[in-house]
């Protein structure tokens, strides 16, 4: 009787003991996973970031770019109406 109890006891500490260390194995690996995800969340987040930025930059050089055209495009008129202007004035001195 007296073994057995022993062995029971005997057991019941190994496996508590096995249990323990394969809890701390556990939490160890949650944590990492928790880390994992933490730091994969943070470079999502980065990530999403440098896209705004760089929409944002794309965006101000598209503003930039139809500002020049919008001026180039005046000259352009401008331009035109003078060489208009002028032809119309030689046409006028011939006659």
């Amino acid at each position: 009787m007296m073994t057995m109890t022993m062995a029971m006891t005997l057991a019941m500490t190994t496996m508590m003991t096995m249990m323990i260390l394969m809890m701390k194995k556990i939490l160890l690996m949650m944590m990492m996973m928790i880390m994992m995800m933490m730091m994969m969340m943070m470079m999502m987040m980065m990530m999403m970031m440098m896209m705004m930025m760089v929409m944002m930059m794309m965006m101000i050089l598209m503003m930039m770019m139809m500002m020049m055209m919008m001026m180039m495009m005046m000259m352009m008129m401008m331009m035109m109406m003078m060489m208009m202007m002028m032809m119309m004035n030689t046409y006028e001195y011939r006659k």
